[in-house]
């Protein structure tokens, strides 16, 4: 067993094994590296070491998440990256025995976002100003957003190499760097057309930006703090009360295509989804049409 000297220098090679062997996001690496630091913190105060914590330990350091108040979903994610990272000591040989072995994840239940309709979709899209840059790129991201039901991580990372207008479709790089190919509609090309050719060819674009769609004022590429500020002020004008982010248009893309006829194994190849029930979800949602369908066909309601 190799005892642990500079905890430091463990997290950084953590975060190695999380991106380059598990393939994970730097968005969710960065996620676990913070749960690992809330864990560090935790048996610091209580005068123990990552590498000497009984089951106990972390089983105390799970019910504080608890008395914290900390939501069921919340402290699912932190159990994940603790788990994660005690897997990562146990196959480097820090330790012996993992605690976290029988630590089990609270179950958080299904939840059921909220979706906007096609009307507060054109609403939020007619109150953009078209005769600013910002507007032109705007309008370009709400569309291909929607018209492609992207995370907002794979509509900042997307590459202009990657849009393929004549066959319409663009490659995408979802989770764990895993590439899907995604039809693009011709209004959401149009727009792209539109951005690049009178807004992003006159901006001076940063070093490493070059093939990067979307830029900021700067050149630079958006983040995703950018895109969820463009979208909440969007809808502030359009007057859509909702709870509204980015990822509220990769839901409705998902909904609208199920209620117009798509079938669910598509929309989850169009999403990225790993597995069916993630995408089964948006069956929940479309209650009334299912209500309709049953009321227009069933013999017993004609």
């Amino acid at each position: 067993m190799i005892p642990i000297s500079d905890i430091t220098g463990v997290k950084r090679r953590f975060e190695v094994y999380l991106k380059v062997e598990k393939g994970l996001s730097a968005n969710t690496a960065e996620g676990y590296l913070h749960d690992v630091e809330h864990l560090v913190g935790y048996l610091g105060s209580a005068g123990k070491a990552v590498d000497t914590a009984t089951d106990a330990d972390i089983e105390q350091m799970v019910c504080t998440l608890k008395d914290m108040g900390i939501l069921a979903r919340s402290q699912a994610r932190i159990i994940s990256g603790i788990k994660s990272f005690y897997k990562f000591l146990r196959l480097e040989g820090y330790i012996d025995h993992n605690p976290t072995r029988l630590l089990e994840t609270p179950k958080t239940g299904r939840h059921l976002p909220d979706v906007l309709t096609l009307d507060e979709i054109d609403a939020m899209v007619a109150c953009i100003d078209m005769s600013t840059p910002e507007g032109v790129r705007n309008r370009a991201i709400i569309e291909t957003m929607y018209g492609c039901g992207l995370r907002v991580s794979e509509l900042t990372g997307l590459r202009m190499s990657c849009v393929y207008e004549g066959d319409e479709y663009v490659v995408v790089e979802g989770k764990g760097s895993k590439q899907r190919l995604v039809p693009i509609s011709p209004v959401a090309l149009q727009c792209i057309a539109q951005y690049v050719e009178n807004v992003r060819s006159h901006m001076v674009v940063k070093a490493g930006c070059h093939d990067v769609l979307f830029l900021n004022r700067r050149g630079a590429q958006l983040s995703r703090q950018m895109v969820f500020l463009i979208i909440k002020q969007l809808c502030e004008l359009a007057g859509v009360r909702k709870t509204v982010s980015p990822h509220t248009l990769r839901h409705s893309f998902a909904t609208h295509l199920l209620e117009g006829g798509a079938n669910l194994r598509a929309i989850q190849q169009m999403l990225g989804h790993e597995s069916i029930s993630t995408t089964e979800i948006y069956m929940h949602i479309d209650r009334t049409r299912l209500r309709q369908e049953i009321l227009t066909h069933h013999p017993r309601n004609k």
